[in-house]
């Protein structure tokens, strides 16, 4: 298999994850770019990197790079996308993708153009319990998928300094947490959500805080989700079929679920993977993608969450500083 070259833009703490990742199993990371050019130097010394830019711009043009992981904040994405893509390079681009659904059009277009591949990093796409879990439902063993419920709660402290409650940052419970429970309950629903209401309470920043979605597809499938910055809840996946039904704890980064059996109620625990490969899984998907093989980057359950979470803040009346839809 070739060896790709990694290079990853931004330095906060999943991009020390997908580095830790990446030098775990032995792949090169070329080169690192950063804001703050200190950071990245720091950065490149932590995981012997070679190169630091000082212009984020030779990052998009530089020869030896082939993949690039973007990790900076949500409203820089689509800038940064325009710039690798319009270079050549394959993407994976850190949750979420884009803030809207016409900047992540704008994205795949681009990608098509370029002929390079063009990902999304969420965990629940990639993760082997997913997988596995995925190919049951779908081979019909538990019948028909009638209910999904998702939760995902998180305490953030009200410092509305924190990109978390910052509106300029395209902060907020929705691309923060929210792209996780519809992300995750959209991979086991026969199709996109036809029919959605939701209801949101605004933090003092003006960021949404929480929010409580409930969404129904064409086939009667029904998805509800609770989502807050403001209070723990754990992050619980509950997927209701005709014969059983599955939980999943942590379902962002989980390697294991309980299925309980309707009829009988016994229950059966499934386990696949690791959690501390979370990221190492998305990598070897992407360099599988690259390599020829896509089916498991999902960007059609990626472009069908967005227009979701764009129609529900555009139901809200809701968009972030600087966005035009």
């Amino acid at each position: 298999m070739k060896e790709y070259n990694w290079a990853i833009l931004g330095c906060g703490v999943v991009a020390n994850e997908m580095a830790a990742a990446l030098t775990g199993v032995g792949k090169k990371i070329c080169a690192v770019g950063n804001r703050t050019h200190e950071k990245a130097v720091a950065f490149a010394e932590k995981y012997h990197v070679g190169r630091v830019y000082d212009d984020l711009n030779e990052m998009f043009t530089d020869p030896d790079v082939d993949v690039i992981y973007i990790t900076t904040p949500h409203n820089t994405h689509i800038r940064f996308l325009r710039e690798a893509l319009s270079n050549g390079k394959h993407v994976l681009c850190e949750k979420s993708i884009t803030m809207n659904s016409a900047e992540l059009r704008e994205a795949i277009d681009l990608a098509k153009k370029n002929h390079v591949i063009l990902a999304e990093a969420m965990t629940i796409y990639h993760m082997p319990i997913h997988k596995e879990l995925r190919r049951r439902v779908a081979s019909g063993e538990f019948g028909d998928v009638n209910v999904i419920t998702m939760n995902f709660g998180s305490y953030k402290e009200y410092n509305m300094k924190n990109r978390f409650f910052n509106k300029a940052l395209a902060g907020g419970a929705m691309l923060d947490i929210g792209v996780y429970a519809i992300a995750g309950a959209r991979c086991y629903l026969k199709s996109k959500p036809d029919q959605v209401v939701s209801k949101v309470t605004y933090a003092p920043s003006g960021s949404d805080e929480k929010s409580g979605i409930v969404m129904m597809n064409r086939e009667g499938q029904i998805v509800t989700i609770c989502l807050t910055m403001h209070s723990k809840q754990p992050k619980r996946a509950m997927i209701s079929c005709d014969k059983a039904y599955i939980e999943i704890m942590e379902y962002p980064r989980a390697e294991e679920a309980v299925i309980t059996w309707t009829e009988t109620g016994e229950k059966e625990i499934v386990r696949a993977g690791k959690q501390d490969r979370a990221l190492a899984y998305e990598m070897e998907d992407m360099e599988k993608a690259i390599g020829g093989d896509p089916s498991d980057m999902c960007l059609d359950y990626t472009a069908d969450v967005m227009d979701l979470m764009t129609g529900i803040r555009k139901d809200w009346g809701y968009t972030y500083e600087g966005e035009v839809f």
